[in-house]
């Protein structure tokens, strides 16, 4: 009796999910992949934050109106990381604020090259007509990795690692996957910046830029990983679907959630 009642619950928790999927309640691209569960240790790195700016999990956004199918609506779940950033709210110089949302735990420590190493990384963005009146078409978030470059040929034991993004092919929508490791630039700060050649004045394509990691010393390794904008132009919109390596992670409102990527 308990096995009958068992396998008829079961069945109508399938039949209700599928049925929720038919009704536009759930996209098909929040099931792609297998359902790790949740990743507590993000959040909003204060070190590395400027001014009051927004990072904050939230449903949405939707549209913008008239947009329909897949671009209408966040590429995982409901939900989405919406940012918000100022250009000129500081009495610092330059007077624009910065926000990073990211992760101190859990990629402490790990490879940047080799096998092993990051090797996958990107996001879907809504970008806004408003954004690129701001700043122009590759006004756009980034992703940023703090690291130890352990190069030879500095003794800093510290850079941060950016990824600058290509413009988005699509604006007041959601975009596809942006894929860091084919598209866009990266720069790296500070001595590793000047020893590498990939600076913010002369940003490198990802292949090259692991190329100049590798010269013979140390292997470099990770001590986080963020979105985040900022500091230069003003910028309102939102990013799901941050992929590292075989994560993706699923920002939702009601916290982040990890996908294994197919």
């Amino acid at each position: 009796m308990n096995a009958r009642f068992g396998m008829k619950r079961k069945v109508v928790l399938g039949l209700t999910a599928l049925i929720s999927i038919a009704a536009g309640g759930v996209p098909a691209s929040a099931l792609t992949g297998v359902d790790l569960g949740s990743s507590h240790h993000w959040g909003v790195i204060t070190r590395n934050t400027i001014g009051s700016p927004v990072a904050a999990l939230r449903d949405g956004p939707y549209g913008s109106f008239g947009v329909t199918g897949t671009a209408a609506r966040p590429p995982y779940g409901r939900g989405s990381l919406g940012i918000e950033v100022a250009d000129r709210s500081t009495s610092l110089t330059p007077s624009s604020e910065k926000v990073s949302f990211g992760n101190e735990v859990d990629f402490y420590g790990k490879p940047i090259l080799g096998t092993q190493g990051l090797n996958q990384v990107g996001f879907h963005v809504f970008q806004t007509g408003e954004n690129i009146s701001y700043g122009g078409p590759t006004n756009m978030p980034n992703i940023t990795f703090e690291i130890n470059p352990n190069l030879t040929a500095t003794t800093t034991t510290y850079s941060s690692l950016v990824w600058l993004p290509p413009a988005s092919p699509v604006t007041n929508a959601w975009s596809g996957y942006l894929d860091a490791t084919t598209t866009g630039t990266w720069f790296l700060t500070g001595g590793a910046g000047t020893a590498t050649g990939c600076s913010l004045a002369t940003p490198c394509p990802f292949p090259q830029l692991k190329t100049a990691l590798n010269d013979g010393g140390a292997q470099p390794t990770i001590y986080t990983a963020a979105v985040g904008k900022g500091r230069d132009n003003m910028w309102i919109g939102a990013v799901d679907g941050l992929r590292i390596n075989r994560t993706i992670y699923d920002f939702e409102a009601s916290g982040v959630k990890t996908r294994r990527a197919g």
